[in-house]
């Protein structure tokens, strides 16, 4: 199973659906650059070839719409130039301001991978039918994505998110079956044996 998208993980802005955002963050505007009035954008999603002129994005915790009238990448970012913004000054403004696209924008993902605000919360359960816990948070790495599961009592449990591990996910049930691998659980009482 692929990882699932991170497109506004972090910053997401919940809507009237608790577990469904209304904006997702797409990136940081970090510092104004150079005396056009644009910016520099520290990139949160995955499409970042979305963002690109024309394109209408929202600022801050207002969500102040700017549109974006050019473009070009800058080492892990992109620098973006925004309609009405001409000047270093009138850049500063939005230094430091997380943007977002709105929830409805977001480009559908291929079967099988899924947004980390969709799977964030479901109850995992693994193959036998036992519940392991919540997904409670999503670690990034570089390999591959690891889901911290969160048991009504014990320690989390982290899944690597393998197609070996994660076995499917119900969105419309709210869960997730995954096969444990050894050595993922810690060892109970083996007194039984």
């Amino acid at each position: 199973m692929p990882p699932a998208r991170k497109l506004g993980t972090d910053h997401a802005k919940t809507g009237s659906l608790p577990s469904e955002p209304v904006y997702l963050a797409v990136g940081l505007l970090r510092k104004p650059h150079g005396l056009r009035g644009d910016l520099l954008l520290e990139i949160y999603t995955d499409f970042p070839e979305r963002l690109k002129p024309g394109t209408q994005i929202f600022a801050g915790d207002k969500h102040q719409p700017l549109k974006i009238t050019r473009r070009r990448p800058h080492n892990d970012g992109l620098i973006l130039g925004f309609e009405g913004i001409t000047t270093p000054e009138e850049a500063g403004r939005y230094r430091a301001t997380v943007v977002y696209v709105p929830t409805a924008d977001r480009p559908t993902l291929p079967e099988g991978q899924y947004y980390h605000h969709e799977i964030v919360g479901v109850t995992v359960i693994d193959e036998t039918g036992i519940t392991l816990g919540t997904l409670t948070e999503i670690i990034i790495t570089g390999a591959n994505d690891v889901y911290v599961v969160t048991p009504a009592q014990g320690k989390d449990i982290l899944l690597p998110a393998l197609k070996e591990v994660i076995l499917g996910v119900d969105l419309s049930a709210k869960t997730m079956r995954v096969h444990l691998l050894p050595g993922l659980l810690d060892e109970k009482d083996d007194t039984t044996e």
